[in-house]
């Protein structure tokens, strides 16, 4: 499927009403399971990912297909290995070919009894009841590794015997997303310490309170994107926090220098047209919010700003290697990224990418999405400066199943 998307004039106006974070709900969906009671999750994702996460938690099945869900892949593995019984944990093709080695073999460390079914330090995992889990109670992990990997064994911490301790070697990758893990476990009552690397949660129970999952950062960056390409706009966005636990609300920061307002109305965000002119060069470091890079990238290319982008390092194991997909894609409109020659990272040990060109739409560009539902979400705004088209658009299904109808909802024109 093949969808044809345009808008007759470049005006943003409305109010959208965002779903609530993947990354929250499944973390919400992990800790409720673990929990000594139930408690109500309101504004629970209605994504694939985290519809995948409820339903694989309340199986019986001994055969548990996670699709291509990373996060729900991860927190499943570090969850089954409490469970008793034997459940085989499987994904799609491209699930198989993503590394799970170190959230296993730091799961082993623990006395976790796992067993590889195919490639050693790949998916499908066999995941048996374990005997002694908990006996050794700290982990040295590389600070650089997901954070999804150590998100998942923080919140089985507390259910260990004796807790846990993990001592984070080097730089931490995508801090804020720790931070949001650490501060939800909070919320249902799990203490911790965190000094210098080294993060500790005793043992202790997660205590039941009813919990609101606030709107998705990296959803509303889509928005940011169209109101950057828009002449005039006047667009609410419902249901993000102003004191957010996401790393990706920084993108309020981000957008001020390339033409968007954030204004805060309780639990919602006002955006408009910056009367300051854009800024010729966006510069950033996207390590602790890789899920914003797809879509800055897209903002610089349709503004004609040149990019300086860092912290992709993550990018290249989602759902497709997305650095490589950006520069296929943004071919297509003329413009490059290109990552810098090593003597621009010397001195700061990073690594550099040079985003250059204005969009040049032409005859209708054709952009395929790679099965990542963020490749077809961050190019859709461009819609805005021409007609585009996106193969396989259902992938939005996997964080966003409301994007398309959402985008009708305030004037764009959709056609398969």
């Amino acid at each position: 499927m093949i969808y044809t998307i345009s808008k007759k004039d470049r005006n943003l106006f409305g109010e959208i009403h965002l779903d609530g974070s993947k990354s929250i709900s499944n973390r919400a969906l992990i800790i409720r399971a673990l929990a000594e009671g139930h408690f109500e999750i309101k504004n629970l994702s209605k994504s694939k990912d985290s519809e995948l996460m409820q339903s694989l938690l309340a199986s019986k099945e001994q055969v548990l297909d996670a699709g291509a869900a990373g996060t729900t892949f991860r927190f499943m593995t570090a969850y089954l290995s409490l469970q008793p019984g034997s459940q085989k944990l499987t994904g799609t093709d491209r699930m198989k070919q993503r590394p799970i080695e170190i959230l296993v073999a730091a799961l082993k460390t623990l006395g976790a009894d796992i067993e590889y079914l195919d490639q050693e330090g790949y998916p499908p995992l066999m995941i048996h009841s374990a005997k002694g889990i908990g006996a050794t109670n700290e982990l040295v992990m590389p600070a650089n590794t997901s954070s999804q990997y150590i998100s998942a064994l923080l919140m089985i911490a507390p259910k260990l015997p004796n807790g846990l301790t993990i001592a984070l070697e080097g730089k931490i990758v995508s801090r804020p997303y720790l931070e949001m893990t650490l501060k939800m476990m909070e919320y249902f009552g799990v203490k911790h310490s965190w000094e210098d690397n080294r993060i500790h949660i005793p043992q202790q129970s997660y205590q039941p309170r009813d919990f609101l999952v606030e709107a998705d950062w990296s959803a509303a960056s889509y928005w940011y994107a169209m109101a950057a390409f828009s002449d005039e706009c006047d667009l609410t966005l419902h249901g993000l926090f102003a004191k957010s636990v996401q790393g990706d609300s920084v993108l309020t920061e981000m957008m001020k220098g390339l033409g968007v307002t954030s204004e805060f109305r309780g639990n919602s965000v006002r955006l408009q047209k910056s009367v300051e002119p854009v800024m010729p060069l966006f510069e950033w470091d996207f390590l602790p919010c890789p899920d914003l890079a797809q879509t800055l990238a897209i903002v610089c290319v349709g503004l004609g700003v040149h990019g300086l982008f860092s912290g992709l390092e993550t990018l290249r194991i989602k759902e497709t290697d997305r650095i490589l997909a950006l520069q296929n894609e943004l071919a297509k409109m003329r413009a490059m990224m290109t990552k810098l020659p090593s003597r621009f990272s010397k001195t700061s040990n990073k690594e550099f990418y040079m985003i250059e060109g204005e969009a040049v739409l032409g005859n209708t560009p054709v952009f395929d999405t790679y099965e990542d539902h963020r490749m077809a979400m961050s190019f859709a705004p461009l819609a805005l400066l021409g007609e585009i088209k996106i193969e396989e658009p259902d992938v939005v299904k996997k964080s966003y199943p409301a994007f398309w109808e959402d985008l009708k909802q305030v004037g764009f024109e959709i056609s398969d």
